[in-house]
């Protein structure tokens, strides 16, 4: 099963599309939950996943935006998506019975 971490890049990789390098994540990731995402653990990440066959990592064109320096372009893998499809449904069911998650009818009081 995947991490949190794992599975927040994957997210964000999918919902990036074709605009997912490792920049792009790492902003995505940091905007969406508040916290700083290190360089290092975000490339440590993705070549962990890459291993598992959960992304497919390549080198883009160099761009003049980035001092002639290419992207690592990201893909996740139909194998990725399931991942963090399972992922998702493991915190979706297990969230169901916990109390700030599932209104108690004395809370509604």
């Amino acid at each position: 099963m995947l991490g949190e971490f794992e599975y927040l890049l994957i997210t964000a990789a999918a919902g990036l599309g074709d605009k997912a390098y490792g920049a792009a994540i790492r902003e995505e990731i940091e905007a969406t939950t508040g916290r700083k995402c290190s360089i290092g653990a975000l490339y440590t990440t993705i070549d962990r996943l890459e291993t598992k066959g959960l992304l497919k990592t390549w080198m883009g064109e160099a761009t003049a935006q980035r001092g002639g320096r290419a992207k690592r372009m990201v893909r996740v893998t139909s194998k990725g998506v399931q991942a963090a499809k399972d992922f998702y449904d493991v915190v979706t069911r297990v969230s169901r019975g916990a109390s700030w998650a599932t209104p108690r009818t004395e809370d509604l009081a």
